[in-house]
């Protein structure tokens, strides 16, 4: 056991933030501490490495361990480089080396015995240097720091240069290079793209040390962790298994509590109501047998009604009235700046009622592109086209839709003036805005508050687009379920860019992936993606194998067969997802046409029409069947 937590407790002022709790974590695990925004998470690392000291309860340590911890924000300013920040991390390596180098450099000039008695030294050094890693230390900086999102020319940026996300960025590969026994990061994933993190899943899942992370990246945290801790109430649980067995475990645990509870409540009543009536008999029987009855209900043990969770926000998102079945077409679209392109000549089509998503790495314009879109940026040529009575609502993860200057109320009243201020208040309540709460400035607000605030004002939008640029940023677990529920149940269409690849897997009917060059687009949601994706990477590797002949590792005929039975499948895919999108529109101008006023009392068009929507809605439901059994096998 590297890590053992016993009965913690921790209580500022009159607010208890931790009620009692116990964990532990063995040597090599990968553990995640949950909860809610204030639960305590960040607490309860402090706790841990010793910056706060528990009111009651007692952290134990192995003796031999080493702790790194990233913490959310860094404040540190050094005039050094980033390469030579991280590198200094392997100072031990390092000072081998030089030791080496420094008896290599004087063995030519040692006499025979001078220089035999130097060789178990020498031996030694050589020994420790390999055991440490010294004859790739250096590369081993250059893939993390690449591996955290840094290019080669960036890497003699001076530290004090950096912004809050680069300096995290450091600090993280600072804590990788220095591979502490027991790493603990608090919300390792902010300030990453999805490659990036991507990159840190698989270097944690390999990792040899024990780590506890505090993350609100739930496929992260499916993709690593054994153990799940959870912070509810001020009470400590822990869960063995990944964040999806934890939820359900967690779920399945409380709705058993309450109806061992509600059972226990109904029992207790139904005695009591049978006591009350055998007195009321007043007779000597009677009054023993309510006697005795009395006394076994006194024994009960009694089961505590389970604390309620934090009620999250309430989001429900609607619509003034439908778009045109084309929403949004964007035409050999560019962008660039200093004369260095974010994207150049890139083309797509959005459709009513799709949620597409938008991933690429930083710096490929994402947020760019959402702006231009919303005619808040130029682009450089091209045009983006909005289709018959499309009406956005726009989310900016910067929050410039919000005026610093302005209260919570006001920035509502002066957005919807018809609002009153009991529907104001309703709304911001849903929000988890309440009493003096909504007069608090913008200004003063966390990140999360105005994020919820911006989420507020979109509920009122009546918008039929939502433009979504990082919406779960800031947002707990619980406001991202909310948040999820909310958009699948959303009657508009919705384009949003986020690295959340777990929202992306629930809300994303279509995946756009942008670079500099092109815009490729995926019918279906993360897991998908990377299906499709890994599949045409491994069609280009077999391909690279039959023209290099002396990679001869897997025989030419075994390939060329696999090939072709990847090509035809790919192409059969490819075929159905055409079928696909010409079905919807053609049910897409059925529905148009059982609206049009000339149909309206024409009976036996608008049977016609139903007759042929129907059937083509069952020809689509069998495509999409053909489709998912396609990718099942």
């Amino acid at each position: 056991m590297i890590l053992s937590c016993s009965n913690i407790s921790k209580s500022f002022a009159d607010n208890c933030v931790i009620s009692g709790g116990s964990f532990h974590i063995e040597e090599g695990q990968k553990a995640a501490i949950v909860g809610i925004n204030g639960a305590g998470k960040s607490t309860l690392l402090k706790i841990i490495i010793g910056d706060i000291l528990p009111d009651e309860g007692i952290v134990s340590i192995s003796k031999d361990a080493d702790i790194g911890y990233l913490a959310q924000h860094q404040a540190y300013h050094l005039n050094v480089s980033i390469y030579d920040y991280v590198l200094s991390k392997k100072q031990h390596v390092i000072d081998i080396e030089n030791k080496i180098k420094e008896i290599e450099a004087k063995m030519p000039h040692m006499d025979e015995n001078e220089a035999l008695s130097k060789m178990p030294e020498y031996n030694l050094l050589l020994e420790k240097f390999n055991e440490n890693g010294g004859y790739s230390y250096k590369g081993e900086v250059i893939g993390t720091l690449k591996g955290l999102g840094f290019k080669e020319e960036e890497f003699n940026r001076g530290i004090n240069e950096l912004s809050g996300g680069e300096l995290t960025r450091v600090s993280l590969a600072a804590l990788l290079i220095s591979s502490p026994k027991l790493l603990i990061l608090d919300e390792p994933t902010n300030h990453l793209d999805i490659d990036s993190v991507t990159w840190l899943e698989n270097y944690i899942k390999s990792y040899k040390g024990a780590v506890l992370i505090v993350s609100h990246d739930r496929y992260f945290l499916n993709k690593i962790v054994s153990k799940v801790i959870e912070l509810s109430n001020g009470k400590i649980s822990q869960y063995d298994g990944s964040y999806d067995d934890y939820s359900k475990k967690s779920a399945k645990k409380r709705l058993t509590l309450l109806k061992a509870y509600l059972n226990q409540q109904e029992e207790i009543k139904r005695q009591e109501q049978v006591i009350d009536k055998l007195k009321s008999f007043n007779r000597e029987k009677s009054v023993k047998r309510a006697q005795s009855r009395q006394k076994a209900l006194d024994k009960m043990d009694i089961i505590k009604e389970p604390e309620a969770q934090t009620t999250p926000m309430k989001l429900s998102l609607n619509i003034d009235y439908e778009s045109g079945k084309d929403v949004l077409r964007i035409n050999n679209l560019s962008k660039s700046y200093n004369g260095n392109y974010l994207f150049k000549d890139i083309s797509f089509e959005i459709k009513r009622n799709q949620r597409v998503a938008i991933i690429g790495s930083n710096g490929t314009g994402k947020t760019t592109l959402l702006r231009i879109i919303n005619n808040l940026t130029n682009p450089d040529s091209g045009s983006v086209d909005l289709g018959a009575k499309v009406n956005i609502g726009y989310y900016d993860q910067q929050q410039h839709v919000l005026d610093d200057n302005k209260t919570i109320f006001e920035e509502i009243q002066d957005a919807y003036p018809n609002l009153t201020n009991t529907q104001i208040r309703n709304t911001l309540a849903a929000f988890l805005f309440f009493s003096e709460d909504v007069f608090k400035k913008i200004s003063e607000l966390s990140g999360g508050e105005k994020g919820r605030v911006a989420l507020a004002k979109l509920t009122l939008s009546g918008a039929n687009f939502l433009i979504l640029d990082e919406p779960t940023n800031h947002l707990d677990i619980p406001s991202k379920e909310v948040l999820e529920d909310a958009l699948k149940n959303y009657p508009g269409t919705v384009l949003f860019v986020s690295h959340d690849r777990y929202f992306i897997n629930e809300i994303a009917t279509s995946i756009l992936h942008l670079n500099k060059t092109s815009i490729t687009k995926y019918l279906g949601n993360y897991d998908y993606y990377l299906e499709k994706k890994r599949d045409i990477e491994s069609n280009n590797n077999i391909e690279i194998i039959h023209e290099n002949k002396t990679q001869g590792k897997i025989k030419w005929q075994k390939d060329k067969a696999n090939l072709a039975d990847a090509r035809k499948r790919q192409a059969k895919i490819n075929k159905i997802e055409k079928q696909i999108t010409s079905l919807e529109d053609e049910i897409n101008n059925l529905n148009d046409k059982l609206n049009l006023p000339q149909n309206s009392t024409n009976s036996a068009k608008l049977n016609e029409i139903s007759a042929l929507l129907e059937y083509k809605n069952k020809e689509l439901e069998s495509l999409m069947n053909e489709w998912e059994s396609i990718f099942e096998n």
